[in-house]
C-alpha cells in the first residue's frame, strides 16, 4: 500500500462495535487512513470532509479522552459533535435505547456512544439508521485498540511482526480483550500476565487463536513472570476500573500487588531495554504502575493518549464512506505542493 489507497474503499459492516468484527486489512485500511490523516494536519494541511455532519456521542459514564478526541476530530474535518452526557436526553429515563436509536438516528450522521453494558451499544446499532461506534462497553473498547495499534505501528522494533511480543500485565479489562484481538489480528505475539482468577476469557483467547491460524504469531495466559521476557511492549490498566464497584478495592489490591504492579523491575525484567510501556489511561499512579515507569523515557503512554484523536478522525472518516476520497484529495494537495 502506498498510503493513499485503501483495500476495502467503503466498510464492509455500517457499525464499528467489536475489532473482532473485521479483517486485518479492514483494521489496516483504519490505521492507514488514521495515520495519513495526522500527518497532514500536523503538516498544516486541513480537511472539511465531514462538512455540515454531526456526531451525536452518548455517555453513560464520565469522559475525558473519548469525549475530547472525538470533538475535536469532529471540528477538525468540518463536522460538529454534540455532547449527549448522562442526565442530558431522555435515555434510561422516559425513552427506551431503541427510540433513542431511531430518533438520534434521523438527526444526525452518526452516533458514538460509550456504555454501561455491550448489550446497549449492540440494540443502539441495530435500531439507528446510522453508523455506530462503539466508545466502550464492558466487553471491549474498539477505538482505544485502534489507537493503541498506531502507537504501536508508529514504534515497532526492526524486526518482523511475528517476532513482536506484547504483553498485558494485570486484570483482563476490556482493553485487555480487545488488544488480544488487535495484536494477533496483526500477527504479534500477545501474553496475558495476570493471576488466574482475573484471567483474560476463553473466548477472547480463541479469537487470538483464530487470527493466529490466519495470520501468525501466538496467543496466550500466564501466572509466570518469564513470560515477560523478551517483550517490545508492556501494557497495563487499572486494577479498580468502571466495572468493578461490587468488588472491594482492598481486594483488587491483594490480587494484584505488588506481583504485577508495573515498576522498573518489571520493566528490567523483560530483558529488552528498549520495552516500551502503554496505558490506556486514566492511571491509579503507584498502584498499577510507578510513576518511575509512566514517566519514563520508555513510556508511550501520551503519545498513546494523543493517537485516540488520530484513531477517532480515522474512524469517523472511514464508517462515512469518505476515507478513500480524503486520502485521494491529501496525495493531490501533497503532489501539488
Amino acid at each position: 500500500m502506498d498510503g493513499y489507497t485503501l483495500t476495502h474503499k467503503t466498510p464492509s459492516r455500517k457499525d464499528f462495535i467489536d475489532t473482532a468484527d473485521f479483517d486485518q486489512s479492514e483494521i489496516k485500511d483504519i490505521i492507514t487512513t488514521s495515520r495519513t490523516v495526522r500527518d497532514y494536519i500536523k503538516g498544516g494541511g486541513w480537511l472539511n470532509a465531514l462538512f455540515h455532519k454531526s456526531l451525536g456521542m452518548i455517555f453513560e459514564q464520565k469522559s475525558t479522552r473519548t469525549r475530547v478526541s472525538f470533538e475535536v476530530a469532529m471540528e477538525q474535518l468540518g463536522g460538529h459533535a454534540l455532547n449527549l452526557a448522562p442526565g442530558a436526553i431522555q435515555l434510561g429515563k422516559h425513552e427506551t435505547i431503541n427510540d433513542t436509536a431511531k430518533v438520534l438516528g434521523r438527526m444526525c450522521d452518526l452516533i458514538m456512544s460509550r456504555v454501561d453494558r455491550h448489550e446497549s451499544i449492540k440494540a443502539l446499532a441495530e435500531f439507528a439508521k446510522v453508523p455506530v461506534i462503539n466508545g466502550m462497553s464492558d466487553r471491549c473498547h474498539p477505538t482505544q485498540g485502534i489507537g493503541d495499534m498506531i502507537t504501536i505501528v508508529d514504534n515497532l522494533p526492526e524486526k518482523p511482526m511475528n517476532e513482536i511480543k506484547v504483553v498485558f500485565v494485570g486484570d483482563a479489562t476490556q482493553v485487555c480483550n480487545t488488544l488480544c484481538d488487535m495484536t494477533t489480528k496483526m500477527g504479534m505475539n500477545f501474553v496475558h500476565y495476570g493471576p488466574e482468577n482475573h484471567k483474560i476469557d476463553e473466548e477472547w483467547l480463541e479469537i487470538g487463536r483464530k487470527n493466529v491460524e490466519k495470520y501468525g504469531g501466538s496467543v496466550a495466559w500466564s501466572d509466570d513472570p518469564e513470560c515477560l521476557k523478551g517483550a517490545d511492549f508492556i501494557y497495563t490498566d487499572v486494577w479498580y476500573g468502571l466495572y468493578d464497584k461490587e468488588t472491594p478495592k482492598e481486594v483488587y489490591m491483594a490480587d494484584f500487588y505488588p506481583k504485577y504492579q508495573v515498576n522498573d523491575e518489571l520493566m528490567a525484567s523483560t530483558g529488552n531495554p528498549n520495552c516500551k510501556f502503554l496505558h490506556c489511561l486514566p492511571a491509579s499512579r503507584n498502584e498499577e504502575v510507578t510513576d518511575s515507569v509512566l514517566d519514563g523515557p520508555n513510556s508511550l503512554a501520551w503519545d498513546e493518549a494523543e493517537n485516540r484523536l488520530t484513531a477517532q478522525r480515522g474512524l469517523v472518516l472511514y464508517f462515512s464512506g469518505v476515507a478513500q476520497a480524503t486520502l485521494d484529495y491529501i496525495k493531490q494537495q501533497k503532489e501539488a505542493n
